[in-house]
């Protein structure tokens, strides 16, 4: 679900990663230390559930991926731990409609032979059609002058005169990537081509390749997005004859999440939550064994240290992170009205040791990029910075963008926060001279990839962030107070969040 953000982190990592001073040891509410904690939750034990996990990723053909006997036996090896440990946890099912895509091909046959590459100058859009087709290109409705407003392809008038079975290159911009496939469908056209808008959408990125989806069911014609200047190189020449490619299905997937309480107040209820399962091209040890292995020891430290949390805190192990948010989401969407009420808020650990890491903190108050969680999430920021400035360890800010699985929780009006060490992101000359590391090179060079094994950790930072897990474990278990002040659950959230309307859907 993660794709490169356009953001200014070199200059928010040197204002605020620099602003670090001494301060008391950390303290969780009501006065509770959290070291007691801290120290039982130690990178030792979490690397020893991480080899169990990449243990369970060698023996199932190297991945933990949703619906693969790998995740199947990352499930049980996470329900046994918690059951040993005393819990009592619960599976809960879901079932999903899975974009499965094998190969794409983007080729210009005239003029001008080119053949484009995947992932660099074109990307398949998700629930595309399946097919393979060499034809003439029509241009639908653009608009590359000015402003570049662009309503292309979201009328069927935009297809008076299409000529039936040639491959329609459209604009995007205002409607849905689905209506503007379907109308090109319903028009006769044989395959679609979406080039960027071209024009400045403040936080999105209008010009560059982008990814995007189709939403179920899969659509009826291939359909795949390029660039802007792609697509106004396509749109200038004249007798364009393309070939566009696209193997894809939709497969039925069967799949769990593992939910597992403490004992305390039920409409105070505390979630902590990581992903579980992997891409399918590697073990997903920090992505996101990392995340799923240091809450797992949370719990196991927490039960074995006998704590009583004041509110009940749910640790939560979802499932189909990776195939797009699916078990978080699910698990939200089960939630009545008077449950979402009694949710207090989201702790979200998504790949907590990055061997390039930065120390990211999400952004609740909405400072750093304008885009804040529901009320609370602000407190819940304020809790892991003053905790990193009693340990003089430096952070920087990172966005609610939608790429994890707090996504869910936020958008229903549920306050949230987390950590995150980096992705595919490369690492800037400010957070470098900050956090130390290679300047240019990528936060995790093994991100989605099958080096993403027992290697790929960086203990130290493992260690600081499973302290800070510790911490705002307790803290939030521990507080008598409300954490958003105010009346919440509707299900509409009060975020200003296009992530799926605007940046994957149009």
């Amino acid at each position: 679900m993660r794709q490169t953000r356009n953001i200014q982190r070199a200059a928010i990592a040197a204002t605020i990663g620099l602003a670090v001073s001494f301060a008391p040891p950390a303290i969780a509410a009501t006065g509770t230390s959290s070291g007691a904690l801290r120290s039982a939750v130690s990178a030792e034990n979490i690397m020893n559930h991480l080899e169990a996990l990449q243990e369970i990723a060698d023996a199932n053909g190297g991945n933990r991926a949703a619906d693969s006997p790998g995740y199947a036996a990352s499930l049980d090896y996470i329900y046994d731990t918690l059951h040993a440990a005393g819990y009592k946890p619960v599976r809960q099912p879901f079932s999903y409609d899975r974009y499965d895509f094998t190969s794409a091909s983007l080729e210009r046959v005239s003029p001008n032979p080119e053949t484009y590459t995947h992932g660099t100058d074109f990307l398949d859009m998700s629930y595309s059609g399946a097919g393979d087709v060499t034809a003439d290109l029509t241009a639908v409705d653009l608009n590359l002058a000015g402003d570049r407003a662009s309503t292309s392809g979201c009328e069927a008038g935009d297809f008076a005169n299409f000529p039936a079975g040639n491959i329609a290159l459209i604009q995007r911009g205002t409607c849905t990537f689905r209506i503007k496939a379907d109308n090109a469908a319903a028009a006769g056209a044989s395959g679609v081509i979406i080039f960027n808008q071209g024009n400045v959408v403040p936080g999105d990125d209008r010009l560059s390749l982008f990814g995007g989806t189709l939403d179920l069911p899969q659509a009826a014609i291939p359909v795949v997005s390029t660039s802007y200047a792609t697509g106004v190189e396509l749109a200038g020449l004249s007798g364009v004859e393309m070939r566009l490619a696209v193997d894809a299905g939709v497969s039925r997937i069967d799949s769990f999440n593992i939910l597992a309480d403490t004992g305390g107040r039920a409409d105070r209820t505390v979630v902590v939550g990581a992903h579980l399962d992997s891409v399918s091209e590697g073990p997903g040890i920090n992505d996101n064994g990392s995340g799923s292995a240091a809450i797992l020891e949370t719990a196991i430290q927490l039960a074995e240290l006998d704590a009583k949390p004041t509110n009940r805190i749910r640790f939560a192990f979802w499932g189909g992170e990776e195939d797009g948010l699916i078990g978080s989401e699910y698990y939200v969407s089960q939630l009545t009205a008077r449950q979402l009420k009694d949710h207090a808020v989201n702790l979200n650990f998504d790949m907590v040791g990055s061997p390039n890491f930065v120390r990211y903190v999400y952004d609740g108050d909405g400072s750093a990029f304008g885009e804040k969680g529901p009320n609370g999430s602000a407190l819940v920021e304020k809790v892991f910075l003053d905790y990193f400035k009693s340990q003089n360890l430096p952070v920087a800010p990172t966005a609610f963008d939608g790429r994890s699985d707090y996504f869910g929780f936020i958008n229903n009006g549920i306050p949230a926060g987390g950590l995150f060490t980096g992705a595919e992101d490369l690492k800037t000359a400010a957070e470098a001279a900050i956090f130390g590391g290679e300047a240019g090179a990528p936060l995790d060079p093994c991100y989605h990839a099958a080096c993403d094994d027992i290697e790929n950790i960086d203990l130290g930072v493992l260690e600081e962030m499973a302290d800070a897990v510790a911490h705002s474990t307790l803290t939030f278990g521990m507080t008598t107070s409300a954490v958003n002040g105010t009346a919440k659950g509707s299900g509409t959230g009060n975020v200003d969040l296009e992530y799926k309307a605007n940046k994957l859907l149009k």
